[in-house]
């Protein structure tokens, strides 16, 4: 009988909690989001994986590590992930996946129509305002704009502004963004439906012009030049992104492109979902707070789609050139996922109308209007 005390307590049954068995069921939804679904799964997989690790008995494995806030040590006694996760504590990981979305985007169609700025700038009202409602709901104001990135579907940025700010909800902050980033095909289209007409949204918009080479580099120099010199404080994600772009279009270093567009951002991508995933510990994860963070979250996500739609509308009462309102819906971040639901949201209503080029002009205009925010965030509420 002894024999068979000691053998269980060798094992890990005893110390499980309730919170732990129920954090099993939020593995699993993320999971069948991922594989059963499709949505996001290079980083949905690893922030599933994390936060079933986080949620077993280990050992040798988060050692060292204060979930929110932590401090470094030097002394070797931090567990495994304690170490990966210093890639978010130190924001390595955000600026790098931003390495390789500059190298993955074309901001070719944003050169050609410059006007998109504008519709990528609307959808950042889905954050101002998410804002606001935050801090009714009694999150203090630094929480709120940490929450609030959530609506630009941005996940590398929102972990990069809550780790800044608010540490301690890092966990809920970054799944919910890479939830509503995967659930964009779901939640999209039935706003964009709703504040659009069948007659505007098979509104067929002017072919874009050829930009060269020239203009791409130039683009990529003056913009991260100036935005940097508007918003310091975003300067890491902004220099990264701009970098990988240059790389992609100045034909020179297409070994340093293919790396950032593969090995690297795949890495990354890996070791920055498994330390979001350790932090979803039960006893941290389960609480009124978090349920209020993925409210805010799909509530930021679904004002700043309805903005991009309506700044679109508006613009067309004031210009000339008629543009699709529903391209207005992909000025939040998700590249290029949003500028694929236009396009299927516009080729519904007529199957010879192509929108993805000229969608990708918000999109990637609403990746710079994100990272600007985020930086003014920082440095107004950050301390």
């Amino acid at each position: 009988m002894n024999f068979l005390i000691d053998l269980w307590n060798t094992t890990g049954f005893d110390e499980l909690t309730w919170r732990m068995v129920a954090m099993w069921l939020v593995v699993a939804v993320l999971l069948y989001l991922a594989v059963g679904k499709g949505f996001e799964p290079l980083l949905l997989v690893p922030i599933a994986f994390g936060a079933l690790l986080a949620n077993l008995p280990t050992e040798g494995v988060l050692e060292g590590m204060k979930m929110y806030g932590q401090e470094l040590r030097d002394d070797g006694s931090g567990g495994l992930f304690y170490y990966f996760y210093q890639g978010i504590h130190l924001q390595i990981f955000p600026p790098i996946i931003f390495l390789g979305v500059g190298a993955l985007t074309d901001f070719g169609p944003l050169i050609a129509n410059p006007r998109m700025l504008i519709l990528g700038a609307a959808a950042q009202f889905g954050v101002f305002a998410t804002v606001i409602g935050a801090t009714l709901l009694g999150y203090t104001v630094a929480e709120a704009a940490a929450i609030s990135i959530i609506g630009g579907a941005d996940g590398p940025t929102s972990i990069f502004v809550a780790n800044r700010l608010a540490p301690e909800l890092l966990a809920p902050i970054a799944v919910a963004a890479y939830s509503y980033m995967a659930l964009v095909p779901l939640l999209q289209p039935p706003i964009m439906r709703l504040l659009t007409t069948e007659k505007e949204r098979k509104i067929r918009m002017q072919s874009l012009r050829r930009v060269s080479k020239t203009e791409k580099l130039l683009f990529a120099a003056v913009v991260m030049s100036v935005c940097i010199l508007l918003v310091p404080s975003a300067s890491p994600l902004i220099f990264m992104l701009f970098l990988g772009n240059f790389f992609r279009e100045c034909g020179v270093v297409e070994r340093l492109s293919k790396s950032a567009q593969n090995e690297i951002i795949n890495i990354v991508t890996i070791f920055l979902g498994i330390s979001v995933g350790i932090t979803m510990s039960g006893e941290r994860f389960l609480d009124v707070r978090t349920l209020g963070i993925i409210f805010l979250g799909v509530v930021a996500f679904g004002i700043a789609t309805a903005a991009g739609v309506i700044g679109a509308k508006i613009m067309n009462l004031v210009s000339k050139q008629k543009v699709n309102p529903l391209i207005g819906s992909a000025g939040v971040s998700a590249v290029p996922m949003a500028a694929r639901v236009s396009q299927t949201e516009g080729a519904r209503a007529d199957p010879g109308n192509f929108l993805l080029m000229h969608a990708m002009g918000p999109n990637v205009a609403g990746v710079i209007g994100t990272a600007l925010v985020a930086g003014y965030f920082i440095a107004v509420f950050g301390s």
